[in-house]
């Protein structure tokens, strides 16, 4: 009965809390217990604070005694990713230079979810300072796939999509420049939702105006990405580009007549991506499900020239801006990481400028497109799970590979357009790793692409399928 629990969406441990079906307590410690299970095998939380986690539960559920009001996330257990701060509690971002930090205050993100009523278990693997889609890191190691222990768990929220995975818990936040939201959930066959920029408001950070990198939510549900995003989003007086829109517009039902819905299905992006055999074999029957579900489907892409320019240059400028003072420990930091921010420090006035240049015309194109389309489907990532040993895949269907981000593209090509984008779970490899399907929506049209990934998710069942370590 405590794995089924743990392995219920957030919306019913949240029914049950309410209803007095369990209390807090017992819902903490069924997820305490899975995670002394599992997590020895996929290395997914790396700082658990179970004793604050009991002493909040009783809190929770004394709270509830009283009739007190209460928040929608209210006895709910979670672990946050280690690259957000959280007051009181280790936060390393996955570097020895951090080994021992404990923040004196929570961002933005962990604020609104401890105002929620959620209990906080404890911290989960990141890359070393969230850099690349695999998350290993000299302080803790590397997080495993629970469908394929010798796979990667992709990155950076891979601690958080393994944990969700496994049934350590229900709910995750994150965090996507690259696709860090995304690329996990699809390698660990859960949900994850990069928002549109402005959609959670981010704080602190030295990049307050920028639209790269954002924070979001990750769960094992469509509708669990909701119930997170309705507390994640609204607007904060800290962030200049906080969406005014109130979270409250993710709750409700999200079930939506698919019959009509203009669908581009562009699994490699117009050819702008290699795609990995693999990896197109799992999604093409993605076509059908749509076109069942009423939807008119059309082979067909945006012009995505520019993209690459605008995600590297405004990529290298935040590291350079944000870590260019780890240079002087280089030999204490990854390789790969060095040559970002290096790559940073180069850049002139005139590289920033012609980014942003391409920047305005790729938005105004995807703006175009979107006036013909409803969403626009692709790949999350080129490739399925690949070797735990490996930093990144070296080559996709022949074609070479010569950094850690050249992998990522189907991703970050996305990130660069600012348009919400969702990882939902897309089918299997004729091995039994997951695959992911991106839904892509128009600016801010993050309701949207939230209510076509449920019906997707429902027609389809593929996040239903655990793997044996999750059993």
């Amino acid at each position: 009965m405590d794995s089924d629990i743990c392995f219920a969406t957030a919306r019913e441990q949240a029914r049950l809390l309410r209803t007095r079906a369990i209390s807090a307590v017992e819902l903490t410690r069924a997820h305490l217990e899975r995670i002394e299970a599992t997590n020895p095998r996929v290395n997914a939380i790396v700082t658990l604070v179970a004793d604050r986690a009991l002493d909040q539960a009783r809190a929770a559920d004394a709270r509830m005694a009283a009739k007190a009001p209460v928040g929608p996330l209210h006895g709910i257990p979670m672990a946050h990713k280690d690259t957000h701060d959280t007051a009181g509690i280790r936060t390393t971002s996955g570097s020895v230079l951090l080994a021992e930090n404990v923040p004196v205050r929570d961002e933005l993100v962990i604020e609104r979810i401890r105002a929620a009523g959620a209990i906080t278990l404890g911290k989960t693997n990141v890359p070393e300072f969230a850099a690349g889609s695999h998350t290993f890191n000299e302080l803790f190691g590397a997080t495993r796939n629970p469908y394929d222990l010798g796979k990667s768990a992709g990155g950076s929220s891979g601690g958080a999509a393994a944990a969700l995975a496994c049934g350590m818990h229900a709910l995750a936040d994150g965090s996507d420049m690259g696709g860090s939201l995304r690329n996990p959930a699809s390698f660990c066959n859960v949900v994850g939702f990069r928002p549109s920029p402005g959609r959670v408001p981010s704080w602190p950070t030295q990049a307050p105006w920028s639209t790269l990198a954002v924070q979001g939510p990750m769960a094992r549900t469509v509708g669990d990405i909701a119930l997170l995003l309705s507390v994640l989003a609204g607007p904060d007086s800290r962030s200049p580009i906080a969406i005014s829109e109130r979270g409250s517009v993710f709750t409700g039902e999200l079930d939506r007549d698919m019959r009509g819905l203009r669908v581009a299905w562009a699994p490699d992006l117009g050819g702008a991506v290699p795609v990995d055999p693999a990896v197109r074999a799992a999604l093409e029957p993605t076509v059908a499900t749509f076109a069942e579900l009423g939807a008119d489907v059309t082979l067909d892409c945006p012009n995505l020239t520019g993209a690459e320019e605008v995600f590297r240059t405004l990529r290298a400028w935040q590291f350079a801006l944000a870590l260019g003072p780890l240079l002087t420990q280089r030999d204490r930091i990854k390789k790969s990481l060095v040559w970002n921010i290096e790559a940073g420090l180069a850049l002139s006035g005139t590289d920033i400028a012609a980014a942003e240049l391409r920047h305005a015309e790729l938005f105004h194109r995807m703006r175009e497109f979107f006036d013909r389309y409803d969403v626009l489907l692709a790949a999350v990532s080129q490739v399925p799970p690949f070797d735990i040993e490996l930093e990144y895949p070296a080559e996709i269907a022949g074609e070479p590979m010569h950094t850690y981000l050249d992998w990522m593209r189907s991703a970050y090509f996305i990130s660069a357009t600012g348009c919400p984008a969702l990882s939902v779970p897309g089918g299997f490899t004729a091995t039994g790793l997951p695959v992911g399907v991106q839904i892509i929506g128009p600016h801010r049209a993050d309701r949207r692409v939230l209510e076509v990934g449920h019906a997707f998710e429902q027609a389809t069942g593929f996040g239903k399928i655990r793997p044996t370590i999750g059993r």
